[in-house]
């Protein structure tokens, strides 16, 4: 019967932050938990990462990567303009379903708020993230809404987060169908004739 090769060690720490960092928290999580859920040593999170905060750093980068994959393939898929807008909540869906395990929230938005002066290098993930958001809901915008894009994608960038949010609290049952209808709403009003 074969045996399954055990991931190497960088990739369990990775598999940990996923697993306990993002879940519980960043500061709730001691190194030790961490370490234990990876079965690694301190002294092999430091070879690897060099710090806690550069393995945070390095998962969220990952996720970010995942993130943006997920994104692409329901902008192509997309069949018009408006599409193409909201297929921001298409792809929040499907990466969603994809977690496992299930993240509570945003694992963005959980590390800002605990990091209100985020060391460089986490800092530097969180704002390519938000970067990545701004910039092509913008982008995505520009067709339906010309020169008000900018705030075209700030209402919907705002409807995202909210919808994030909204799996804290339990309510609405379906944070995505809610916000994807909110967008569709604000981009109607800021459709070209």
């Amino acid at each position: 019967m074969p045996t399954t090769a055990r991931p190497p060690a960088r990739e369990r720490l990775l598999q940990a932050a996923e697993t306990v960092l993002f879940e519980r928290g960043i500061r709730a999580t001691p190194v030790d938990e961490l370490l234990r859920h990876a079965e690694v040593s301190v002294a092999t999170l430091y070879a690897q990462f060099g710090s806690k905060d550069a393995l945070v750093a390095e998962a969220l980068q990952r996720r970010l990567a995942n993130w943006r994959a997920v994104w692409d393939e329901q902008v192509i898929a997309a069949d018009d303009d408006l599409g193409r807008l909201l297929a921001l909540f298409d792809a929040l869906s499907l990466y969603r379903d994809g977690r496992r395990p299930r993240a509570r929230w945003c694992a963005f938005l959980a590390t800002a708020a605990e990091h209100p002066e985020a060391p460089a290098e986490i800092d530097e993930v969180l704002a390519a993230d938000t970067a990545l958001l701004r910039q092509r809901l913008e982008h995505l915008a520009a067709p339906l809404a010309g020169e008000h894009a900018p705030q075209l994608a700030d209402e919907i960038l705002l409807i995202y987060n909210g919808t994030l949010a909204a799996f804290l609290r339990g309510r609405p049952a379906d944070p995505i169908d809610v916000g994807r209808r909110l967008a569709q709403r604000a981009a109607g009003g800021y459709s070209l004739r």
